[in-house]
């Protein structure tokens, strides 16, 4: 029977959801501990079998909505009371429970409805988040459900300014945290909030171990992927091939070529060890279509 994927309810765009099944297949049979410095989302912890999770990611909203929904995994019904507490305070649609727009909003904007119903109500929650409730993790959660594609963005001030998007709080949303929850439950995972060479540092680390990393992505153009510069590159590969000295294993997903650009660090550091082709999902913000280019897996067992 085939193994149902899980997809994490932070829905990142472009994460390895719609990957595991296949990256999966390339994971090590015997994990002591899954060890993942750039977490993200969280799809790939989720799918994958260890004695102990270690997971980090620098960016501290991400880890700070994780620690949220691993506290709440215990307390299910007071949390998701206090999410419809919030919705219906500010007016939002709540499609896993209720169809609340009217029939002549959903004529009139056939495929934009949620958006144009939610628009005001999500720009006060925004506006709110951003004058007094920065630490406010549910409505952070919200915020990111029903936001343009479901991303975090924060302006310089440090504002999240990311505009509504065409979604709401559905079932799809209910069904992803109920896995969440179960799967943190269960794996009971470390969460890190740190430069990934210092979490690496922090984790001592065995050969019945394996570190997965999904690092920003030199040759692409997404907001996450603007943090990373050559200088970093090399510097993560460099501890990769450390790590490789030591007897840990790894696997280290990226992109060798994306329009007219390659990777030629990569390509030439990844000619050491293995290379697994895995078909992509990459989606950039800026331009929300697939593109054209080539995401690979590497490992060095």
């Amino acid at each position: 029977m085939k193994k149902q994927i899980l997809r994490s309810p932070l829905f990142y765009v472009g994460d390895k959801y719609k990957l595991m099944e296949e990256i999966g297949t390339y994971f090590p049979d015997n994990i002591g501990k899954f060890v993942e410095p750039f977490v993200g989302g969280g799809s790939v912890f989720m799918n994958s079998v260890a004695e102990e999770f270690c997971l980090n990611d620098i960016d501290g909203y991400i880890i700070g909505l994780h620690k949220y929904l691993s506290k709440s995994a215990n307390k299910k019904n007071a949390f998701f009371a206090d999410l419809e507490r919030i919705i219906k305070e500010y007016g939002l649609s709540y499609s896993c429970k209720e169809d609340s727009i009217p029939m002549d909003l959903k004529s009139l904007y056939k495929k934009t409805y949620f958006a144009k119903y939610n628009k005001k109500a999500y720009e006060q929650m925004r506006s709110d988040f951003n004058e007094s409730s920065k630490d406010n993790m549910s409505i952070l959660y919200l915020l990111l459900i029903y936001g343009f594609n479901r991303m975090l963005r924060f302006n310089k001030r440090g504002d999240f300014n990311l505009p509504v998007g065409n979604v709401d709080f559905n079932s799809n949303v209910v069904s992803a945290l109920e896995n969440y929850f179960q799967e943190v439950k269960n794996k009971k995972p470390k969460w890190y909030n740190l430069d990934y060479k210092v979490f690496l540092k922090k984790i001592q680390l065995s050969e019945n171990d394996f570190v997965y990393l999904d690092p920003p992505y030199l040759i692409t153009f997404s907001e996450y992927n603007k943090l990373w510069n050559e200088k970093d590159e090399k510097e993560l590969l460099q501890i990769l091939d450390q790590l490789n000295e030591l007897n840990i294993r790894f696997a280290i997903s990226n992109v060798t070529h994306y329009k007219d650009r390659k990777n030629d660090i990569f390509i030439e550091w990844s000619q050491k060890y293995y290379t697994h082709s895995i078909k992509s999902n990459y989606i950039s913000y800026h331009d929300n279509s697939i593109k054209q280019f080539n995401e690979v897996l590497i490992t060095n067992y």
